[in-house]
């Protein structure tokens, strides 16, 4: 976590295949670094992708956005991030709508 030396935190979390996480923004931008394993991830407005083992995706400041695992793929990764601001949980990410975009990036994915 940040303190007077280091201004930033870093997470490593891990999400269970077919897992879910709300849409949410941070107060600074946000560094994803995926260190093992598939998940997806999605900006409000843009098209949803999948992340795999060595992709990085820097997050601007206050851009909602959502990140997890893949139906079939445990994902970890590491968070950098500001740590004076705490996250900003905006919205819930139905089962529903992680099953049509685990579809369409199935789909997608085949072509």
């Amino acid at each position: 976590m940040a303190d007077s030396t280091i201004s930033y935190g870093i997470t490593k979390a891990t999400f269970r295949a077919n897992s879910t996480l709300d849409w949410h923004k941070h107060g600074s931008p946000q560094v994803l670094i995926i260190v093992e394993g598939e998940g997806y991830y999605q900006e409000r407005g843009k098209e949803p992708v999948i992340l795999r083992k060595g992709d990085v995706i820097k997050c601007e400041k206050d851009i909602e956005h959502w990140h997890t695992s893949t139906k079939e793929s445990a994902v970890t990764y590491l968070a950098i991030y500001g740590g004076a601001q705490p996250t900003t949980w905006t919205e819930k990410l139905t089962q529903e709508y992680y099953d049509s975009v685990a579809q369409k990036l199935k789909e997608k994915s085949k072509k």
